[in-house]
């Protein structure tokens, strides 16, 4: 009678995360876009654009805004965090999505990276720690932007970084798992008809209590709506038992996305 496979726990980390072959990928990458860093600053701007737009006109037609502990926040002072969390999005998602295919598809870079020692998994947990790593350098600028302006009133912000980190982590690991399964270029008008509704309806300029309670459920699926609510709690001090959910789910999304990407690869890579 044959016994279960059982895996030792330093198998099963290799399993996750790789063998320590994905600084490769990260360092490659860096490399390349030393050459390309006016492409890199470019995604940047985006949110910056927003972020000001809203700060001088919309602000002053809104008003304040109540939080849901009863705090009012200037309404560009609500929106900002949120500005944050799509900036770490923005980043991440596009070298997962189109820097990936083009790698994987056209630029047939990972057949001569399995090569080498270098795995399918160091493939796929060296690309999302590139792309979350994109998506953080976005922010981190973001992040210092929004202090000269006067928008962080707590000092809870300086978990915002590890939490923008985590944002990264998320969208990166589940924009490379997405990608594994596009067969053409053509496939890349799903990322922008789920990423547009995300930005525009995750809390993202409005409070969720304006939407029918029908549709809050909805837009707590969001991943965004949980990076942009936990990262307003942060900057603003509403800090509550429910920003551990926020974090649960951001974790929860990433830890997945690593691994559907790896099994993905393994399967493109070597069958």
């Amino acid at each position: 009678m044959s016994t279960p496979l059982r895996l030792s726990p330093p198998v099963m980390t290799r399993r996750l995360f790789g063998s320590g072959g994905a600084r490769y990928l990260v360092e490659r990458n860096v490399r390349v876009y030393r050459r390309e860093w006016k492409v890199l600053v470019s995604g940047f701007l985006e949110p910056v654009f927003y972020l000001f737009s809203i700060g001088i006109g919309v602000s002053k037609l809104v008003g304040d805004v109540e939080l849901p502990g009863g705090e009012m926040v200037t309404y560009t002072a609500f929106v900002a965090p949120a500005m944050l969390a799509a900036s770490a999005m923005n980043g991440a998602i596009i070298d997962a999505t189109f820097g990936l295919f083009f790698k994987l598809k056209y630029n047939k870079l990972y057949d001569a990276v399995l090569a080498t020692p270098v795995t399918p998994v160091d493939v796929a947990v060296g690309e999302i720690t590139w792309a979350l790593t994109r998506g953080s350098l976005y922010s981190i600028s973001f992040i210092v932007l929004m202090l000269l302006m006067g928008l962080i009133t707590s000092w809870w912000a300086v978990l915002a970084l590890p939490v923008v980190v985590l944002t990264g982590f998320a969208f990166a690991a589940i924009g490379t798992a997405c990608t594994t399964y596009m067969r053409s270029w053509q496939d890349f008008s799903y990322i922008t008809l789920v990423q547009l509704p995300l930005f525009l309806f995750s809390a993202t300029f409005y409070p969720i209590s304006v939407y029918p309670e029908s549709l809050q459920w909805v837009v707590r699926c969001s991943p965004l709506y949980h990076a942009a609510t936990l990262l307003r709690e942060l900057t603003t001090g509403t800090v509550g038992s429910g920003s551990i959910v926020h974090v649960l789910v951001l974790l929860g999304l990433g830890l997945v996305g690593v691994v559907i990407t790896g099994r993905r690869l393994e399967k493109l890579l070597l069958t």
